[in-house]
């Protein structure tokens, strides 16, 4: 696992208070892919009910606050294939 998951993956862990109506995947190329479910946050690469994927260097953006994931999905920095309501709701954690 690459340190960039594993950074992300505490991070979202700490930020997220609750469960998801569903699950979620953030994609970050050859870095690999974070899971989010009723487990909780993991390295993995399962179906999701959303998929967000991202350039490792523009989710690590994201993460640090540098970038607004609205701003980063309506740039094409981010994108999303899935249902819309999840990704709204991950959109709380990542700011």
């Amino acid at each position: 696992m690459s340190d960039l998951i594993e950074k992300a993956v505490a991070a979202l862990s700490e930020r997220l208070d609750g469960e998801l109506p569903g699950s979620a995947k953030f994609v970050l190329g050859e870095e690999g892919s974070i899971m989010i479910d009723g487990a909780g946050v993991r390295a993995g690469d399962e179906d999701a009910d959303v998929t967000l994927s991202a350039d490792p260097a523009i989710f690590e953006q994201i993460l640090g606050g540098e970038l607004n994931p609205t701003a980063a999905f309506m740039s094409g920095q981010l994108t999303v294939d899935g249902d819309m309501g999840i990704a709204m709701q991950l959109a709380s954690v990542l700011s």
